[in-house]
């Protein structure tokens, strides 16, 4: 018996979680947090399963909505093995540990405030995990480095391949035998796009039985790469003209990085002038420290810069604040100056005390250029909302709102659709995840139009692969 459970990211994008059972043995293709509002309640609940039935966690990166579970996983009993990508083992502490100093200090935040007022709050005043939890996770990870076979169990193998999604991002590729036949089944992780820099293209192929697909773009396509370079110049030097700031709000693993990179690049060919860049970020800046020692598996292009001692995570303006004072005194500054913080979902983190000195200004600008999940912060200002809450109160925003949707690390429908035509003949099926549920039956319908079968699995549902 071969069945799929489908425990996250089933018409929404966050929460990734997916359960393998293949002859009583149990796998668990990721372990994800829920971002989104709506599903949050998701995370304090009992995981649908006994953590300790389970043996192998596979992790196809270090994004916290594919991770982002494992130190409540391992606190309520799982004893088994963590398997991930080289560059992922290194990335691991660095997301999971913040994230628990997050859980701490918003938990802390809200007792204190519920106090103040009198109430409660929707969740518990208490951290999802600590610190202490999150450090429990590490002695079970063990890294896989990419396109290396390794046997699992009797009857099941499984090899890391190269998403293009953001370093150490991997589709996991696992064959069994079922009744004396090989099945592939192919678990996409996040699919990135070609051509983008600092990563590899997507690892495509030719044969599978099942595919496991993320859609999280599947209903659109991204800006060129040209034009980005172009917004993003064009965004700085407006802001600059008005003299504000410009706010991005940025996720610490790759979406940082690239940033830096086209910064980089406009600095040194003059398309923006050199003003204060804040990485307001102590874990972006120590992200962008493993990316220097991952330059082997990044792109020809970034290779090559860094062989021609242009390093593109090091220019003229740029500041890495570590300090809770340094970020405070940011704020301080009364010229233009452009701040990257986290979270890139304004969901916590430091980017919330920046927009709450900056969103009610008309001269700055607050520029998303990551997805922003259903019910957060960041897709509420995005939006147009007239007036966000933030710590407890209501700003009017009246600062520029601005996006770019092609730095995503995600494929769009377009490169999304290329992925599967390399495909030699049609799956078994294509069952369609991380999506909203307006988005995955665009993408679905573009598939069907080949012949193909998909499917848009509902949270909990679980389906036979014979």
């Amino acid at each position: 018996m071969v069945s799929l459970r489908f425990l996250g990211a089933t018409r929404q994008v966050t929460g990734s979680s997916f359960l393998l059972t293949y002859q009583g043995q149990n796998i668990l293709i990721d372990c994800g947090l829920f971002q989104e509002r709506e599903y949050q309640s998701r995370n304090w609940k009992e995981f649908p399963f006994p953590p300790p039935e389970i043996s192998y966690v596979l992790l196809t990166h270090a994004h916290l909505d594919h991770c982002g579970l494992l130190p409540k996983f391992v606190r309520e009993g799982f004893k088994g093995k963590i398997l991930t990508t080289t560059a992922s083992r290194e990335l691991l502490p660095i997301m999971l540990v913040d994230s628990a100093r997050i859980q701490e200090e918003d938990a802390a935040y809200k007792k204190k405030r519920h106090e103040k007022e009198g109430r409660r709050g929707r969740y518990p005043e208490i951290p999802l995990y600590t610190v202490e939890d999150a450090e429990k996770v590490f002695p079970l990870v063990e890294k896989i480095p990419y396109d290396q076979e390794i046997e699992l169990l009797p009857g099941i193998t499984i090899k890391f391949n190269d998403a293009g999604h953001i370093v150490g991002a991997a589709m996991i590729e696992v064959n069994l035998t079922v009744n004396e036949e090989q099945r592939k089944v192919i678990f996409s992780g996040d699919i990135g796009q070609w051509n983008k820099p600092i990563v590899r293209d997507p690892t495509v192929f030719s044969q599978a039985d099942y595919i496991i697909m993320e859609s999280t773009y599947g209903d659109r396509n991204h800006e060129d790469e040209a034009s980005i370079a172009e917004m993003l110049a064009q965004i700085v030097n407006e802001t600059v003209a008005n003299g504000g700031k410009l706010l991005i709000p940025t996720f610490a693993v790759e979406r940082a990085q690239e940033l830096l990179y086209y910064f980089s690049r406009l600095v040194r060919t003059g398309e923006i002038p050199i003003l204060p860049l804040f990485l307001d970020s102590p874990m972006a800046v120590d992200v962008t420290e493993v990316f220097l020692r991952q330059t082997a598996i990044m792109d020809r292009e970034t290779r090559h810069l860094f062989a021609s001692n242009e390093n593109p995570f090091r220019f003229p303006g740029l500041r890495l604040v570590r300090s809770v004072d340094e970020s405070k005194a940011i704020n301080e500054i009364k010229g233009p100056c452009i701040i990257m913080a986290g979270s890139g979902m304004c969901t916590g983190g430091r980017i919330k005390h920046h927009l709450v000195h900056n969103i009610s200004r008309p001269e700055s600008t607050i520029l998303f250029v990551g997805y922003q999940a259903r019910g957060t912060l960041g897709r509420q200002i995005l939006e147009g909302r007239q007036e966000v809450r933030i710590h407890g109160v209501y700003h009017p925003v009246r600062a520029q709102i601005k996006q770019i949707n092609g730095f995503s690390a995600h494929a769009d429908q377009q490169g999304l659709l290329k992925w599967l035509s390399f495909l030699q003949k049609p799956p078994k099926k294509i069952f369609l995840v991380h999506g909203d549920e307006e988005v995955i039956p665009v993408l679905a319908s573009e598939i069907n139009k080949k012949g193909w079968a998909t499917e848009i699995p509902q949270y909990q549902q679980e389906f036979p692969l014979q």
